[in-house]
C-alpha cells in the first residue's frame, strides 16, 4: 500500500518499494534494462569491474537493506558530459546486465542518449502511418486492442524494409525517411495484390521488392541523432522556460566521445 502524503507525492520508504517491485515485474519478462536513477540513489560500490561500472545491491526497503533480504543485484554506471553545454554533474544508470564484457559501460551510457527516440516512432505511428485526421474506428476495447496491434504491424513491417534497404546501400537507416517509405509500400500494394498465388508468380515478387527497396534509398532525411535543443514548454506549466515562437538554435553532439566513466 502507497502513502499519499499529499497528492502526487510519496513517502520515501513507499517510493523505494514501489521502484523495486517495478524494476522486479520488468525484469522478469527477460528484457534487459537500463535505467537511469537519481544521483543521490544509495547504492554501495560492492565489486568494482574493469570498465569502470560498479556491482551493488537494490533493496525494497531499508529493514530489507539491515537483514540483507529480498535484494536484486544490478551494475551501475555513473559517468559525466565533458564539454557538453547544460551538462548535468552526474549520470547514473543501473542495469540488469551484470558482465561488462556483454555490455561496456561507455556504450550503454551513449545508448541511453538515444532512448527519446521513442518519440520519434510514436511520431511515426500516429501521424504519418495513422494519419492525423484517422480515428481507430473500433467501438469496444478489444477491437480497439486489435486494431492497434494492427498498426504496431504495419510499423514494425515498415521499419524493416527501412532496415533491409539500408543494409543493402550499407547506409544508417536513420538517413533514410519513414515517410517516403509509407508511401513507397502504398504504391506497391496493389502491384501485390494482383500477383497470381502460385509459384510462377516468384520472380515477380522478388522484382518488385528490389525495385521497392531502391525507391525507399531515393530519398534521405536528416538524422536527429545527437541533435540537442534548449528545454523549453509550450505553455507555462513548469518550471522550464517559455518556448519562444521563434525556431530555437540546434547544436549536434557527439555524445559517445563526451561521455566519461567515473571510475
Amino acid at each position: 500500500m502507497l502513502t499519499a502524503l499529499r497528492p502526487g507525492m510519496l513517502c520515501l520508504a513507499d517510493r523505494q518499494f514501489f521502484e523495486h517491485a517495478l524494476w522486479q515485474a520488468a525484469a522478469t519478462t527477460g528484457a534487459d534494462l537500463l535505467w537511469r536513477v537519481k544521483h543521490n540513489l544509495r547504492l554501495p560500490r560492492a565489486t568494482v569491474l574493469a570498465d569502470g561500472s560498479y556491482l551493488t545491491t537494490i533493496y525494497p526497503s531499508e529493514k530489507d537493506r539491515r537483514h540483507d533480504t529480498g535484494g536484486i543485484r544490478v551494475r551501475v554506471i555513473e559517468y559525466r558530459l565533458e564539454g557538453v553545454a547544460e551538462a548535468e554533474p552526474l549520470y547514473r544508470l543501473v542495469t540488469t546486465i551484470l558482465d561488462p564484457a556483454a555490455a561496456p559501460a561507455n556504450a550503454l551510457a551513449a545508448l541511453c542518449h538515444e532512448r527519446w527516440e521513442i518519440e520519434g516512432a510514436s511520431d511515426e505511428l500516429k501521424t504519418h502511418l495513422r494519419g492525423v485526421r484517422v480515428v481507430l474506428r473500433s467501438k469496444t476495447p478489444e477491437l480497439v486492442r486489435q486494431e492497434f496491434w494492427g498498426l504496431l504491424l504495419a510499423h514494425f513491417a515498415v521499419r524493416g524494409l527501412l532496415h533491409e534497404a539500408a543494409l543493402r546501400a550499407e547506409e544508417d537507416p536513420d538517413r533514410l525517411s519513414f515517410l517516403h517509405a509509407v508511401r513507397v509500400v502504398r504504391r506497391k500494394l496493389p502491384r501485390f495484390a494482383a500477383l497470381p498465388p502460385s509459384g510462377q508468380a516468384r520472380p515477380a515478387w522478388l522484382r518488385h521488392c528490389r525495385n521497392g527497396l531502391d525507391e525507399i534509398l531515393e530519398e534521405r532525411a536528416v538524422s536527429s541523432r545527437g541533435r540537442q535543443v534548449p528545454r523549453g514548454v509550450k505553455r507555462k506549466m513548469s518550471n522550464y522556460p517559455l518556448r519562444p515562437r521563434t525556431p530555437q538554435p540546434t547544436s549536434r553532439i557527439n555524445f559517445t566521445a563526451a561521455i566519461r566513466i567515473l571510475k
